[in-house]
């Protein structure tokens, strides 16, 4: 195989990489790269030390709670809990994030809550 052909082969993959990674970088609505849960975010539940990210994906709920300063470990939780159903929670010393936590809600409603320190947030029965 001659030089030239070598070069149009690396850069047909280049650019196959390049049209990929646009793709998923551009894909509304899914999980990030740096996300631990998959599916659609359908729900940012924010407060003063960081944010609870919710996503759903076939009736399976997961929430990750993330620190807005991510220096040092820090106390932080997360928990779901489906109506009619107990809490599965992730909480601990963590840098960057708590969880994910991950629950079977269907159709029912989930209760949400997240904190980071000594602030937290809760949602209330939502996504019903």
């Amino acid at each position: 195989m001659d030089s030239g052909a070598i070069r149009r082969r690396l850069a047909l993959g280049l650019a196959v990489l390049t049209a990929s990674g646009l793709l998923a970088v551009a894909s509304p609505g899914h999980a990030q790269a740096d996300d631990p849960c998959s599916g659609r975010q359908v729900r940012t539940l924010s407060f003063a030390t960081g944010s609870v990210r919710v996503y759903k994906r076939d009736g399976f709920v997961c929430a990750v709670t993330v620190a807005r300063n991510t220096f040092g470990r820090k106390a932080m939780s997360v928990s779901v809990q489906a109506r009619g159903s107990r809490p599965v929670a992730d909480s601990g010393q963590f840098t960057y994030h708590a969880g994910p936590v991950v629950v079977h809600a269907g159709h029912r409603c989930v209760w949400i809550r997240g904190s980071v320190g000594s602030s937290s947030v809760s949602s209330g029965w939502i996504m019903c």
